[in-house]
Order: structure tokens, then sequence, then C-alpha cells
């Protein structure tokens, strides 16, 4: 198994795109290794490289002096290398042990008895215990993560890769999974870290030895030795964007006060699959957060909302109208901008280029009688791209082609250039750098001068933040809430009570 991997000289490109520029580092045993970087800054590339996922243009990984055979993932595995990535790879139809042992060499011949008794026992050992007669599909998102870390441990993968490993977790979990991190690194193991929450990384390096690289656009740009460099938060976030970046200003923007205008969204004891009587009111010139982990309703609540889907039972009122009359009228859900979670699968299509992405929900204004006017849409599409930052900067760029962040950036533009009364925003920061995260966070907070906006994230620090009530969702129910003012720890713990299911 891995004891020492050197990454070296890696670059590699898709076309005219330069996503990793003459990458070197080194990922050592017993260390964390925290990979910061703004979105398309080339991390998750160069993560798949090492995984086995990608084959660089130029450049080798080295395991222990080797050299490992690129694009095989087979190899990356057998020397020890394993991605617990965002999306899990999982049969939930199958037990817990299944999953862990599905392809482990030898785990034919292993008895149901055996495979579970493997399982706690790599479960005790690095503080991840889960049932492993459990189906996966009942499991919540935090206990899938921790199979999926189990699937590695089993294989006795000796350098662990997380992407974003904490965007799925309720506070609880996030501790837990901080725990096994800093447990796997006493044991000699290597962490990749990927993440783009600065407290996480700080955190983290208080337990643990941690190494930070930073890339921007392809290129290594700093290093530090946490054990040893002592660098602040904004230092950290400056060279992740190449400027400055002030969320204590986005924090004094979003207390300031502000007036309410009119009721945009009622709902009075809404019934739909996986929701049981949910209550809920937004008003213009304000934020209603809408916490919880995934998984606990907030998919069918946007699907109504969003007019995918009706409702079963209940009131909802949009823009002072009811659900029916709302999604039959002439212009259907007009004043009503959302912002779906699938930025890929819902909001975007990966085969067109910018500006059709940008007139799949903007077209009725470019409309000339049959034609629509594509020169007028080219030059805002344009406007767009500057002020959102969307990399690359050119229209005719395939969606599919965009990092997660910057097509979040285009469906944010393209959403709120709409004009809208009533704004449903689904985990619009999630994968987004601090620079991009701070931007996205000032043109939700300046909405509220022209509309209501119901903000969907399991992200606690963003509700806080920006919130001026925050609900907590649980199995399909409002469980309590809280108002903006209240002591932030005491709601903290509250709030993180509630997301585990905690009256």
């Amino acid at each position: 198994m891995a004891g020492h991997i050197r990454i070296e000289g890696i670059s590699k490109s898709f076309g005219m795109q330069q996503a990793n520029r003459n990458v070197s580092l080194d990922i050592r045993a017993g260390r964390i290794l925290a990979l910061l970087g703004e979105n398309g800054a080339g991390k998750s590339t160069l993560m798949s490289i090492l995984a086995g996922t990608l084959t660089p243009d130029t450049g080798q990984i080295l395991v222990d002096g080797l050299a490992l055979p690129p694009g095989t993932p087979a190899a990356s595995l057998a020397a020890g290398i394993g991605m617990v990535h965002q999306h899990f790879l999982l049969m939930e139809q199958l037990r817990v042990a299944q999953n862990v042992c599905l392809g482990l060499p030898g785990a034919f011949w292993l008895s149901p008895r055996r495979m579970a008794t493997l399982v706690r026992d790599v479960g005790r050992r690095f503080g991840l215990e889960i049932d492993p007669t459990a189906r996966v599909g009942a499991l919540s998102m935090g206990e899938r993560q921790r199979v999926e870390i189990l699937k590695l441990l089993a294989r006795d993968c000796s350098v662990l890769i997380f992407d974003e490993p904490t965007a799925v977790l309720t506070p609880g979990e996030a501790s837990i999974l901080a725990d096994a991190l800093c447990g796997m690194v006493a044991q000699g193991k290597a962490v990749v870290f990927i993440s783009h929450k600065l407290p996480e990384i700080m955190a983290l390096a208080a337990r643990a030895p941690v190494d930070v690289a930073v890339l921007r656009q392809g290129e290594v740009v700093a290093r530090y030795d946490l054990t040893q460099d002592t660098p602040s938060e904004s230092e950290l976030i400056r060279a992740m964007v190449g400027r400055e970046v002030d969320l204590a200003q986005v924090a004094h923007l979003a207390a300031a006060a502000h007036p309410l205008g009119d009721e945009v969204l009622c709902c009075r004891g809404l019934q739909a699959p996986g929701l049981q009587g949910v209550s809920l009111t937004v008003r213009q010139g304000e934020i209603v957060a809408l916490a919880g982990v995934a998984g606990n309703g907030q998919k069918p609540l946007v699907e109504v909302l969003a007019g995918v889907c009706p409702p079963e039972g209940g009131e909802v009122r949009l823009l002072d109208h009811s659900w029916q009359d709302f999604y039959s009228g002439e212009e259907p859900g007009r004043g009503l901008a959302v912002i779906p979670e699938d930025r890929r699968g819902a909001a975007t299509a990966g085969n067109l280029d910018l500006l059709d992405n940008y007139l799949l929900t903007t077209r009725r204004r470019y409309t000339r009688g049959m034609l629509i006017d594509r020169r007028q849409a080219l030059q805002d599409v344009r406007q767009l791209i500057e002020d959102f930052n969307v990399r690359p900067p050119e229209p005719a760029t395939p969606g599919g082609r965009l990092s997660g962040g910057n097509l979040q950036k285009l469906v944010l533009g393209r959403e709120f250039s709409r004009d809208p009364r009533l704004v449903v925003a689904e985990q619009p920061a999630q994968g987004l750098d601090v620079g991009a995260t701070e931007d996205v966070w000032r043109r939700l907070l300046a909405m509220r001068a022209r509309a209501g906006v119901l903000l969907v994230t399991s992200d606690l620090t963003e509700a806080l933040l920006l919130a001026d009530r925050i609900l907590v969702l649980y199995a399909g129910r409002i469980m309590g809430e809280v108002r903006r003012g209240q002591d932030s720890e005491d709601a903290r713990a509250r709030i993180g009570r509630w997301m585990a299911g905690l009256a």
C-alpha cells in the first residue's frame, strides 16, 4: 500500500480549456492535504487523475517512487488510493455489509455473518460504526457516506480522497466525520480533503497535521504547513480567488433593517409524497431558510412550488394565487424564479451552448412573433457572463463543459434577470468557492428589495448568516423555527438537534 504519493508535473486540458497546468504535490502518510481553490481551479480534475478516472496530458503519479499506470482506476485502488465522491455509488436495495464487500477480493466466499463482522470491526476501528444489516436505501445521507468510507477502509486504502464531504451532513455528523479523519491520520493513513469551508480546515489543523495547497486557474499558487505556518482565513481566501473577500460586510448587510411587503408564498398543511402537513410563509423583503439534511422533503417541496407536482392536500398560494390558478394562467409561473439543486439535470442542458441555456427560461422576453431575437439575447448573456464571472467567458461553450460552480453562476444570473417576486433557491451556493459564494449571498440579499426568498439549504452557516427566519425540515415535517437576533450558539444547538430529528 502507498506510503508516499508524488503528483509530478501534471497537466490536463479539455479542448482550449486548461484544467491543470504543471501541478506538483506531495501526499504524505499521517497527514491531511487540504486542497483549496475557486470553481474551475482544477481540484476535481486533479483528484480524478490521482484516482485513475482521467488520464493526464503530461506528468505522472509516483507511488513510493514507482510510476502509477495513468487512467487506470484498478491500479490506483490496488495502490491504496480511494475516493469518496459527493454522489455516492451504492446499491440501495442491498444491505450495508453487502455494499462494503461488493467486489472485495475473497468476499465471494464470506458468509453474511462474516461480512457483518468485517464491517463492525472496521467501523469500530475508525469510529464509523453502523448496522451492517441495514438496507442502504433506508439510511440517512450521513450514514450512506459512512458506507462509502468503509468500502475503502475495508480494502485497506492508505490514501483517502474526500470531495466536499460535509455538504450532506448535519453538524453532529460532520463532527463524527472529523473525529474519524483524525483517527485515520493517527493510524498512518493520508487524507486529501477538498472543501470550500475554511473553518473546517482550521478546525482539523488544531487536531491533526495539515498541509494546504491552493489551486488557482489550474496552478498551485500557495502552499502551507499548518503545523508551522499560521495563515489567516483572509489570506487563504485571497490566495484562492486573487482578491479580498469581506464576509463580515455580508453579515452586516444581512442584519440591516429592511421593510417587509406582501406575502408572496403561503403553505398551509401541505401534503405531498415526502411532506406531512408543511406550513410556512414568505413575505417580500425577507429570506426564509428551510434548513435540513438532504432527503427530508426538500425536493418534493421544491417540485410542488415549481409546478412539477401538484399538492395532494392542504393549501398553496403563490403571489396571491392558488396553486391551480398560478400554473393554469396565460403565463404560468410568471414572477417565480426557481434555482434547482440539480444544476446539470434540471437547470441546464449540457449539449446546449450558454446562449441557449440562458434562453431556456428567458425566451419569452426575446420572442418577436414566431422568431427569437437572438442578437439581443446574445448581448444580454455576454453581460451576464461578465457580471457573474462565468468561465470560460464564451457564449458558444457547451454547458456540459463548465464546472459545477460556473454552471451555477450562469443559472443564478439567468433566473435573477427574470425580475421575480418570489425566489426559491435550492442549495444556491453548494460547490461554489468563497468568492463566488460571497457574490451569490450579496445578490440574494439585494433581491429582498423586490422579492421574497425561500432559501433551501443544508449549510447551517449560510442559513444563520442570511436568513431572517430559519425553519428546520425533518422527515417531511417542520421541527421548529429560529429568528434572526436569537443567540447564535443556542440557535446552532437547537437547529442541529432538529436536523437530527430530535424534538
